[in-house]
């Protein structure tokens, strides 16, 4: 790819807006030089159409459950949660077939990026075959997921799940989880392999799927094959309360209490959701140096709860976000659910916001989950800097939510006020994969995704 000039009248660079800013994108697809107060770019620079936001790291996700989201909305029993709504998830987790769940994932991957993500962390637990047999290549469910991705322009961090057991006093896995059985050796295996096969948007880690769903033996031997390894190891905690209640039975403690007590977390560890955390666990994550991954939209429609938001800000333990089941799919939408759920449960407003260092509740969500977002997905750089990919979003500030905003306040009313993404132009490493919300490949891409939708739920009628 030829270096490329591009010039913004303004861009978010280093927590705040800056004017007339010129950057540099270099062959490889990254920022080689970011330069502000530049009042007339150069002849070659192409002007871009509007200000200027780092693309953002959607840092948990299942791409399969992109075929479930809206399908699970009724009540036909006494009580509904979480684990009832896992049940019946598992219907198209055990149909779903390599060329399907492909095509399904690029679907998401096409809206991901209409919804400002650039990077996904995809936690995959979907291994094996319907019969729960290895594929003749075990990675295939993992290919089909890496070729999605590359479908749609979009980058990923591959994470492949240790999932061994149903529960903290059950051996094995029940029999609709038999596609989900996994070794620490095959989960580095698969790590492994999607770090070898060096394409240039896809990068992977190791995950596990929850303390209820694997030992601490294998656990430590998981760690122990990862060694020093600098990528992601993310992991699903205190997501519910049963839960939590099934792990103090187990175990005598919470579980990120026990996590912090027998596992050496570090600035690689992920805990996904967090969702059920006390003062001392919250301090404790801090100590480590560790990041949390919080998914409102998902955690919203399973009736998870609310996690202690002002406790974690506090602390400054790093927070990315994520759309797990992918019933939203758009950054500005799961910033507004996270302070929107905590001014509902403390009746008070920009819960988020910090008067002495930051008033606006969005920038600073924002800021946090754009650099927690990057070491979710093992990105050592990230953002509108020199040396981190050339991802971006162009705001089209004549879009309904923005619309006669001053300036200073558009990321105020992007999240605040917006129904629909407003991005005019999605970047990926210099290249642009969405323009006025339409991607190159989208019909074709969305016509398969209808067609795999009709196989999937006609066989389930």
């Amino acid at each position: 790819m030829p270096e490329q000039l591009l010039w913004a009248s303004r861009a978010w660079i280093r927590g705040g807006w800056r004017d007339a800013v010129l950057l540099t994108v270099d062959q490889s697809g990254r920022w080689s030089a970011i330069t502000e107060g530049v009042s007339t770019p150069p002849a070659d620079a192409r002007r871009l159409g509007g200000p200027l936001l780092p693309g953002m790291v959607n840092a948990h996700g299942h791409a399969f459950q992109r075929a479930f989201a809206g399908l699970s909305e009724r009540r036909d029993s006494h009580a509904d949660d979480f684990w009832s709504w896992r049940d019946r998830m598992y219907q198209v987790a055990l149909r779903i077939t390599p060329q399907q769940m492909q095509a399904v994932a690029a679907q998401l991957y096409v809206e991901l990026l209409r919804g400002g993500y650039t990077q996904v962390c995809e936690f995959h637990y979907l291994h094996h075959d319907q019969s729960g047999q290895r594929y003749p290549d075990p990675a295939t469910m993992c290919w089909a997921l890496a070729d999605a991705a590359q479908e749609a322009g979009l980058g990923m961090t591959l994470l492949p799940v240790l999932y061994e057991r149903a529960g903290f006093a059950q051996p094995a896995l029940r029999t609709d989880q038999r596609r989900f059985a996994s070794t620490p050796a095959l989960v580095h295996g698969f790590c492994r392999d999607a770090l070898a096969a060096q394409r240039p948007l896809l990068n992977a880690g190791v995950a596990i799927h929850s303390l209820r769903a694997a030992s601490l033996e294998s656990m430590q031997q998981l760690l122990h094959l990862v060694g020093a390894a600098a990528v992601p190891i993310h992991l699903h905690i205190a997501e519910q309360t049963q839960e939590v209640d099934d792990c103090l039975l187990a175990h005598g403690a919470r579980p990120i209490a026990w996590l912090c007590d027998h596992l050496p977390l570090d600035a690689r560890w992920q805990l996904v959701h967090a969702t059920h955390a006390t003062d001392a666990e919250i301090e404790a994550v801090a100590r480590s140096a560790a990041g949390i991954v919080i998914c409102p939209s998902t955690e919203g429609n399973l009736g998870d709860g609310l996690t202690n938001l002002p406790g974690w800000l506090q602390h400054a333990v790093p927070m990315a976000i994520g759309s797990d089941s992918h019933v939203t799919r758009n950054w500005p939408e799961e910033l507004r659910w996270l302070e929107y759920g905590q001014r509902l449960l403390r009746r008070q407003r920009n819960v988020a916001a910090a008067p002495a260092t930051q008033p606006a509740s969005a920038a600073r969500l924002f800021d946090a989950a754009l650099s927690a977002g990057a070491a979710a997905a093992g990105q050592g750089c990230w953002g509108l800097v020199s040396g981190a990919r050339a991802d971006a979003l162009v705001l089209d500030a004549t879009a309904p939510a923005l619309l006669g905003i001053p300036p200073s306040h558009q990321l105020d009313a992007l999240v605040f006020a917006g129904a629909e993404p407003a991005f005019a132009e999605v970047m990926v490493a210099g290249n642009v994969v969405m323009r006025h919300g339409q991607h190159l490949q989208q019909q074709t891409i969305a016509e398969r995704y209808t067609s795999v939708m009709q196989e999937l739920w006609s066989a389930a009628a």
